[in-house]
């Protein structure tokens, strides 16, 4: 059978046998009522792709019936069915979003393709439905995953400032969601229907982020061959959120501040303005006033109109398996392993684990676990190192040596030699490698002599 039943409306029983058999044969699920009450009764409960609706039902008028489908139901198509056929019923028909108006028995050849054409469109609606929700989680407060109360407060004051115009600033260290934040604070705006656009101010020098934010003029510079809109134009009547604010140029800082105080700029290379209606949402892991030698306080206090700080993830350990758990799904499913769980003791690590890196660095080590995972189940052994035993256990020196896995396997392997006396049996077990691959170790990293004999 295909997806999604086609619903026959007519009053007829005769009429509605006998396309249910036509329709069936053809591979289609079918379900059939006399009348509008029915009908609706019958939709409420099951997934309907395409309505066959009479034109000249004994109760209703089926022209009328159309519309209260189309507006219930609009992703279902509704081909119009009658005995008679007029140009005026047919005209108004398709006017109302019938996707086709056939006549009984005289277009029977045309119904099957035309289903199927209806069922294609039908699909096509679906996976743009399912696109758009997408879009929406992700430009939403629902994409922020957790519920420690520093992240809902966080979420609070957001929301609170989403439904106004005011430029906000957010805080926090690097990789604590400041971008999802930013985005969600659109998606919760009056801009959502507009562009969203953002930069990392600091991933670009002086002259390349100048014409990355208001573009240029044609031979403006060496290579400049043609007119290039800028951010701020892209994002006209929506936001632009710039990452890393106290990264830009104290020039750049000037123009930014022009266009807070006036929603103009001029391009490079251009002599006249250009006008914009822009939301302006900024970020940084920096404290923007401690050098005004580096950063303009007036562009602090005009960015900083609204200031919201985002916890590290430190300071929420009870999401840290929330955002855990979504990522091993979200990673499982983009490469295809089946990957549905992790142990106890993997929840243990990574939930005692201070994660420098927050939440960018969490995200890296589940990626990290899923493509190492050989089983259904992530546990401790596709961790990283440092997760494991503690940043402490690198023992993290000016030496880039200390940074090899080589030197971090040695050392690793010293401690547990000490820790059982030497006995390379017992150390071999507490490593969970053989004794001869423990041989191989110590002869391999030199270790000294006294660390190899047995207690």
């Amino acid at each position: 059978m295909l997806d999604g039943s086609i619903l026959i409306v007519d009053d007829e029983e005769d009429t509605r046998f006998l396309l249910s058999r036509i329709l069936e044969k053809e591979g289609f699920n079918t379900l059939s009522v006399p009348n509008e009450k029915q009908a609706f009764n019958l939709l409420r409960k099951e997934e309907v792709d395409i309505i066959l609706c009479d034109v000249n039902l004994a109760e209703t008028n089926g022209l009328e019936l159309l519309e209260k489908f189309k507006e219930a139901y609009p992703l279902a198509e509704v081909i119009m069915l009658t005995a008679y056929g007029s140009i005026k019923d047919g005209v108004k028909a398709i006017k109302d979003g019938a996707y086709d108006y056939i006549i009984k028995g005289e277009d029977n050849s045309r119904l099957i393709p035309l289903l199927y054409r209806a069922k294609e469109k039908v699909k096509l609606q679906k996976k743009i439905r399912k696109l758009e929700e997408r879009v929406g989680d992700q430009y939403s407060f629902s994409g922020v995953i957790g519920k420690s109360e520093k992240l809902m407060e966080a979420i609070r004051i957001s929301q609170r400032v989403s439904a106004t115009e005011a430029t906000v600033l957010l805080l926090g260290e690097t990789g604590t969601g400041k971008e999802v934040f930013a985005k969600a604070i659109h998606g919760a705006s009056l801009r959502k229907g507009k562009a969203f656009v953002a930069i990392n101010c600091s991933a670009f020098n002086k002259e390349l982020l100048e014409s990355e934010l208001f573009g240029h003029k044609a031979g403006s510079f060496t290579g400049a061959t043609h007119e290039k809109k800028g951010l701020f134009e892209e994002a006209n009547g929506g936001t632009i959120f710039l990452d890393e604010i106290g990264e830009m140029n104290l020039d750049l800082q000037a123009k930014l501040l022009r266009v807070l105080e006036s929603n103009t700029f001029i391009k490079v290379g251009d002599t006249k303005t250009t006008k914009v209606d822009v939301r302006i949402i900024a970020a940084t892991n920096r404290e923007l006033l401690k050098d005004e030698s580096k950063f303009r306080s007036d562009l602090y206090y005009r960015l900083s109109v609204f200031e919201i700080t985002l916890p590290p993830l430190r300071e929420r350990k009870d999401d840290i398996p929330l955002l855990a758990e979504y990522f091993m799904q979200f990673f499982a499913q983009n490469s295809q392993k089946k990957v549905t769980g992790m142990t106890e003791s993997f929840r243990r690590h990574i939930s005692q684990y201070n994660w420098k890196g927050n939440i960018r660095e969490l995200r890296n080590a589940i990626e990290r676990a899923v493509i190492l995972a050989e089983g259904e189940l992530l546990d401790e052994s596709v961790l990283p190192y440092e997760v494991k035993y503690g940043p402490s256990a690198l023992e993290l020196g000016n030496s880039r040596s200390k940074l090899e896995l080589a030197f971090i396997e040695k050392k690793h392997i010293e401690r547990v030699m000490k820790m059982a006396n030497g006995n390379k049996t017992q150390a071999a077990k507490l490593l969970n490698i053989g004794v001869s691959t423990l041989y191989r170790k110590l002869n391999e990293y030199e270790i000294p002599e006294h660390e190899k004999e047995a207690g």
